[in-house]
C-alpha cells in the first residue's frame, strides 16, 4: 500500500463503505450459515467459488487470473487473518 498526499476522493470513499457493508453481509450469511450446521470450511470454498464467478463475470478471465496470481503472498503476508500476528 502506498501513501498518497492527496486525499481519497468521495468516490474512493464510497467504494470503500461500500466495501465495509458487503463484508458485513457477508459475515452474517456465514453466521447464519454455520447456525444452521453448514460447516465453516464448507461454506468458505463455496463464497470463494461465487465471488471468482462473479468477478470473472465483471472483469473477465485474465483480469481474475492476475488477481488470483496475487493471492498466495497476500495470504502468506497475512492480510486475510483475521489475528494479528506477533
Amino acid at each position: 500500500m502506498t501513501v498518497s498526499s492527496t486525499p481519497p476522493s468521495l468516490n474512493e470513499f464510497e467504494a470503500a463503505e461500500e466495501r465495509r457493508a458487503a463484508l458485513g453481509y457477508v459475515a452474517e450469511a456465514f453466521a447464519e450459515a454455520i447456525l444452521a450446521g453448514i460447516e465453516a470450511d464448507c461454506l468458505a470454498q463455496a463464497a470463494l467459488s461465487a465471488a471468482f464467478q462473479e468477478l470473472v463475470g465483471a472483469h473477465g478471465e485474465e483480469a481474475v487470473a492476475i488477481l488470483a496470481e496475487s493471492l498466495p503472498e497476500r495470504v502468506r503476508n497475512g492480510e486475510f487473518s483475521l489475528y494479528s500476528r506477533h
